[in-house]
């Protein structure tokens, strides 16, 4: 009898262990897609005239929620330094293009009310350390104030951004201590005035690119930081020569340092950020965007690793003191911008496909490492992220053109490879009209 039972224990104990592991297939099969965040930006000028409206917003915070969206990204202060809300801090943002906003009508609020009913988390997001669009002569940098414009060190000459006509991104000086302080009272105001937001997402908060900013007033504090005297400025810290026929720059004798300077600048502003944001609302999510291209991104004085990462073991352009300037630790999501038309590795080695430069800030164009793909990349993000912040790998719709097939296998494979995922923008996937498409990548 004792046999009998200790044999029918232990047939049942193997059953159930099967039915354990099919019913874990069965769930994860099901909810693949579903138990992951997915973020539907709306950015400020793409959907100006779009969003002007309740009952245009309430449509299609609908239509996200229907293909799979959990959580939207409502971008309310433009390149321009422009806002589309009442602030006492930032000119609001009345026009673009030929259409125009009531200031009395409150986006924000709509999107959170509306968004809260339909179950979805609603977040905002500002640019931070942008001030004008160059296409436009528009933005703080050409009426309030011209004079935290970056200084650019362009082909051996020094220029105000605001003259580099060939580039929409008025960026301003992230050393300016009078432009982050401007800055982060924005976004104290914002926090304040809608309590009820979910979380905020910082974009652009970083310097133009590798060749600004050059003014004497940041000089100054890379010397007092380093405690180095520049003799040669900036040739000491970047040069340009010639190659084939075109000006290219070069690291100077005291361009790594200058590199973990920048880095430094900008990781003291997210300790503030966190710092002041979290004191008036503890419950607030506080993202950032950058770019998924992390071995050219110093070049922006940017370094969202975790500070358990060292990339000096990995890259000859960081000190062994460029850790210290991480700032993944700080954020409760980060979303990498996986803007490659290559979507796996394997596409990498085969290289029959575009490279998918975009020509974002830092991006190399020559470059065919892994880690230029969306699986690479989120790899990449995830490892170097060190597991401190959910790695949200945000896919670029306008980058695959007609291609809806190409970009349903990127968003699948930014969903597999990441925490989740964000598509950029909304306006490109009503353009295309890609909605179907979509929600087959996301509900697959």
């Amino acid at each position: 009898m004792f046999v009998l039972t200790k044999q029918i224990i232990i047939y049942k104990l193997r059953h159930m262990k099967r039915l354990l592991f099919i019913a874990t297939l069965l769930i994860a099969t099901i909810s693949y897609g579903q138990d992951k965040k997915v973020y539907m930006w709306f950015d400020c000028e793409a959907n100006f005239n779009r969003l002007g409206t309740k009952d245009s917003i309430s449509w299609y915070l609908d239509k996200v929620k229907s293909v799979g969206v959990t959580d939207v990204v409502v971008d309310v202060k433009s390149i321009m330094g422009e806002v589309l809300y009442k602030s006492k801090i930032a000119p609001f943002m009345a026009e673009w293009e030929g259409w125009y906003r009531d200031p009395d009508f409150d986006m924000m609020k709509v999107f959170i009310d509306e968004g809260h009913k339909r179950g979805l988390v609603v977040h905002a997001s500002l640019n931070v350390f942008a001030g004008g669009h160059n296409f436009f002569n528009r933005g703080i940098i050409y009426k309030q104030h011209p004079e935290w414009q970056s200084l650019v060190y362009h082909e051996g000459k020094m220029m105000k951004i605001g003259d580099m006509k060939w580039s929409y991104n008025g960026m301003l000086n992230p050393a300016n201590p009078e432009v982050r302080a401007y800055q982060l009272s924005i976004l104290k105001e914002f926090v304040s005035k809608y309590k009820n937001v979910d979380g905020l997402i910082l974009d652009r908060m970083r310097f133009d690119n590798v060749t600004s900013d050059f003014s004497q007033a940041s000089k100054e504090q890379f010397e007092t930081y380093s405690g180095i005297k520049v003799e040669n400025y900036p040739e000491d810290i970047l040069y340009w020569a010639e190659k084939d026929g075109k000006k290219v720059w070069k690291e100077g004798k005291h361009f790594k340092k200058w590199a973990e300077w920048r880095a430094m600048i900008i990781k003291g502003f997210a300790e503030d950020v966190h710092k002041e944001l979290k004191k008036i609302n503890k419950k607030l999510i506080l993202g950032d965007y950058t770019g998924a291209w992390y071995p050219t991104y110093y070049q922006l004085g940017v370094n969202w690793a975790s500070v358990k990462y060292d990339p000096s073991k990995e890259f000859a352009w960081a000190t062994p003191d460029y850790y210290k300037s991480g700032y993944a630790d700080l954020l409760d999501v980060y979303m990498t911008g996986l803007y490659y038309s290559n979507v796996t590795k394997e596409d990498v080695d085969n290289a029959n496909r575009s490279l998918g430069y975009t020509g974002e800030p830092g991006m190399d164009i020559n470059n065919r490492t892994y880690w230029y793909s969306v699986e690479g990349g989120a790899e990449l993000a995830k490892r170097i992220t060190k597991g401190v912040v959910p790695v949200m790998g945000a896919i670029l719709v306008s980058q695959y053109e007609t291609d809806s097939a190409q970009f349903e296998k990127a968003v699948r494979q930014a969903m597999k490879s990441t925490d989740g995922v964000t598509i950029f923008d909304v306006s490109h996937v009503i353009t295309k009209n890609w909605w179907d498409t979509l929600e087959r990548a996301l509900k697959h």
